[in-house]
């Protein structure tokens, strides 16, 4: 069974000759006790290309110290880690496998490096005795374990300070301010792993064969190298690049989203949800520059992933919708089990669309969509429109989907209100997303007026994407409404509900011109072909 914990750390370079200055001056902290020595033997893990390492990521087998086992750590931001156990065991366990299978895929895993090191642990604690952080002095030795290197091994001693749970990240500023007046500088190395690979890597210690000394504080730097004539010409950006880049941002997107799912992570079936329409929709709006004899297959794969993420998401977002109904009832007005029974409908629901999702992320289907798209951007289709001016061949394509936009928006807003009309704002929206995107997609080339087209293109997506929410919570609301009749309750209060989301509906359809009106206005489109 695997375990999760939040890793808030920073490293600091030390000889064996570092002194630690004395750290109870540091605001908050009364006592520093001293812990001894731990000694820890680790074994990390990684594809024969480290995959991982690429990422960011490390999973280790560790021996030693109180938390022995199997480690896996995953990026959140800078300085910040989640790190998820495993107990120890010979073979890798199952629990962190799959989180690691949108990047390993079928690779082994196998042992890259292996770390010994003597850690010198003291504790920061406040006046009550409370615990802040842990500071320690690691004295490393690291072996290459790869086909590459093998035997190669590197040596250096570090200080690393991590944060308490649930401890304040400003603490660390103040620890960090004294260690510096001390001299101890901040690692240039994100983890113990990086720095074994690159100091134990035979081609880097051949291109430095000595470490360049360091700049005590104040040097003057030298001035800039100034650029040659080559880098001076190298060509621009042209609408293939911009496009391709969002592309590989997309698709990258949905390989980090992947543990997060797994996890249960708030947010994350969406927005791994959202970097599949994104993609999908990057390969539909900028036809011209990708061939579609390539990605109409690859697209056709991704709408069917969204498709399954979109179970679990839909059922989130309307389960949220539902709950925050019942929440603003007055009580008088909640008659019959309502609580109740919405939770067991959205818990029965929710475990059953859980199942699902990680059941696809584990077929071989997903796997090979991600090759696919590995082996699109290793080849990219391009075709001659990719070689043109950026703001020639983008404006052309965003300006044909707010053109396909204009069109739905018109034809939902000549329908009756009722079940047409309900069609065809759900049709809308499609299209103010796919607007959306391809606005996005321009943004890093043309700049602000991409950036006023995305925000106009949003605001449309959102009443129509209110509206549909309010149309699948009426559909959810009736059937509530019928397994409460069935069971002898009032359904009186889901009709409530029911008529609340109808006059939302409403609502949403009559802001729609107005917001509609403002999204169309002359300047947002001709600032896009200037």
């Amino acid at each position: 069974m695997a375990d999760t914990k939040r890793e808030i750390e920073r490293k600091y370079e030390a000889t064996a000759e570092t002194r630690l200055p004395d750290l109870t001056g540091v605001a908050g902290v009364s006592a520093v006790t001293h812990h001894g020595v731990t000694e820890l033997d680790a074994v990390y893990y990684d594809t024969a290309d480290l995959r991982l390492a690429a990422d960011s990521l490390t999973l280790r087998r560790r021996t030693g110290g109180a938390d022995e086992g199997w480690h896996l750590k995953l990026p959140v931001a800078p300085g910040v880690r989640d790190e998820i156990r495993a107990p120890l065991a010979d073979a890798l366990p199952h629990s962190l496998a799959g989180l690691l299978r949108s990047r390993v895929r079928g690779a082994d895993v196998l042992p890259v490096v292996r770390l010994l090191s003597a850690r010198d642990v003291h504790h920061l604690l406040d006046e009550d005795g409370a615990f802040l952080a842990e500071l320690s002095v690691d004295e490393v030795l690291a072996e290459r374990l790869t086909e590459h290197g093998r035997g190669t091994t590197a040596a250096w001693t570090e200080i690393e300070v991590e944060l308490a749970d649930d401890g304040d990240p400003a603490f660390l500023d103040a620890v960090e301010k004294r260690l510096r007046k001390a001299g101890v500088r901040p690692s240039a190395s994100a983890s113990k792993l990086a720095r074994a690979l690159t100091d134990t890597d035979p081609a880097q210690r051949r291109r430095t064969p000595e470490k360049k000394r360091a700049k005590p504080e104040g040097e003057r730097a030298k001035p800039e190298k100034k650029r040659t004539k080559r880098e001076r010409t190298q060509p621009s950006p042209t609408a293939g690049d911009h496009v391709l880049a969002y592309v590989r941002a997309q698709a990258e997107a949905v390989i980090a989203y992947d543990p997060a799912v797994r996890r249960d992570l708030p947010d994350s079936v969406h927005q791994m949800r959202v970097a599949t329409r994104r993609l999908r929709s990057a390969f539909k709006t900028y036809r011209k520059i990708l061939d579609r004899t390539v990605t109409d297959p690859v697209g056709d794969e991704l709408k069917w992933l969204a498709s399954e993420l979109g179970v679990d998401r839909d059922h989130e977002v309307l389960a949220e919708r539902l709950h925050a109904r019942v929440a603003d009832l007055p009580r008088t007005l909640l008659l019959g089990p309502v609580r109740s029974r919405l939770r067991l409908w959205s818990v029965a629901r929710r475990t059953s669309s859980r199942h699902r999702i990680v059941a696809v992320l584990d077929g071989e289907r997903y796997l090979a969509l991600l090759n696919s798209l590995d082996a699109l951007l290793a080849d990219p289709p391009l075709l001659p429109a990719a070689a043109r001016e950026p703001g020639d061949a983008l404006p052309r394509a965003v300006l044909k989907e707010y053109e396909r936009l204009a069109t739905r928006v018109g034809h939902a807003l000549a329908q009756l209100p009722g079940e047409n009309r309900d069609v065809a704002m759900h049709e809308a929206r499609k299209a103010a997303k796919r607007a959306r995107y391809a606005g996005e997609a321009a943004r890093p080339a043309l700049g602000k007026p991409a950036k006023r087209f995305t925000k106009r293109m949003k605001a449309v997506q959102k009443v129509l994407g209110d509206h549909q929410d309010s149309v699948l919570a009426r559909d959810a609301l009736r059937d509530l409404a019928i397994q409460s009749h069935a069971a002898g309750e009032t359904a009186f209060t889901w009709g409530l509900l029911y008529g609340q989301e109808q006059a939302a509906a409403t609502d949403r359809e009559r802001e729609l011109p107005d917001i509609w009106a403002r999204a169309a206005e002359p300047g947002v489109r001709s600032a896009l072909k200037s």
